[in-house]
């Protein structure tokens, strides 16, 4: 499996199967994402298209990421990748997670019910907690509210952790700068669905974190020799915390 793994998590399947996860492969691939999108914002991508578009020479100055803040909510290895890429780029980091343990690459760690003071500082906010219980809902009104009206939402965990009635509140009213979504409650997004024409919304369909056969294969491969083997297995799934 890869990064997520709640849809398996059932009653039905016995305890005696194993789960596994294709762990350490997304984090990269997932950086970028995170990272080119925040470009797209800083650099004002879409503005300078849309005038490409009409013919429109206006020139508008561009914003820096070096020195702009990052807060990224879950710092396992899909937010450690994701944290890294940002300091190379010389922003700011910070995290919220479960522990509230120090973590190299966050200047600063909160713990979840401090997320609020957290999102406050942020210019961007990266989601990369795995869907549970805990995280369910876990960006609702009052976490959107804390935010800054010019701060912008990448979504790169699971649809779920966001509540999206709020999300499209805050977006329509314009209490934040805009969100960048490649998860959602409901996928594929139905035609219908009120995202698609809001114009602060960057919409993609669940591509941030590849399954690519070259780069999984040798982690599935490894684990069947390992079982043949009668050896502890890589990268087990802890059923109780859902990941």
């Amino acid at each position: 499996m890869g990064a997520g793994v709640e849809r398996f998590l059932v009653p039905e399947l016995p305890p005696r199967v194993i789960l596994t996860r294709a762990a350490g492969i997304f984090g990269p691939w997932m950086a970028e994402y995170t990272l080119g999108w925040c470009l797209w914002v800083s650099q004002r991508i879409e503005l300078f298209r849309g005038q490409q578009r009409e013919r429109r020479w206006a020139p508008v100055d561009p914003l820096r990421l070096r020195g702009a803040t990052l807060c990224v909510v879950g710092l396992g290895d899909i937010g450690r990748h994701v944290a890294r890429a940002a300091r190379r780029l010389r922003m700011r980091v910070i995290g919220v997670t479960r522990s509230g343990q120090p973590v190299p690459t966050a200047e600063r760690i909160y713990r979840p019910r401090a997320i609020r003071a957290a999102l406050a500082r942020a210019d961007f906010v990266a989601l990369t907690v795995p869907l549970s219980p805990e995280t369910r809902g876990l960006i609702g009104e009052a976490e959107l509210a804390a935010m800054k009206p010019s701060a912008w939402l990448v979504n790169i965990a699971r649809g779920p952790v966001v509540e999206a009635k709020a999300l499209i509140r805050a977006l329509r009213e314009r209490r934040i700068g805009g969100a960048v979504l490649d998860v959602f409650d409901t996928e594929p997004l139905p035609p219908e669905h009120p995202l698609w024409e809001l114009d602060n919304v960057a919409i993609t369909p669940h591509i941030a974190g590849p399954s690519i056969p070259t780069e999984i294969a040798p982690i599935f491969n490894d684990n069947l020799r390992r079982y043949a083997a009668g050896r502890g297995l890589r990268h087990v799934v802890d059923r109780t915390r859902g990941y």
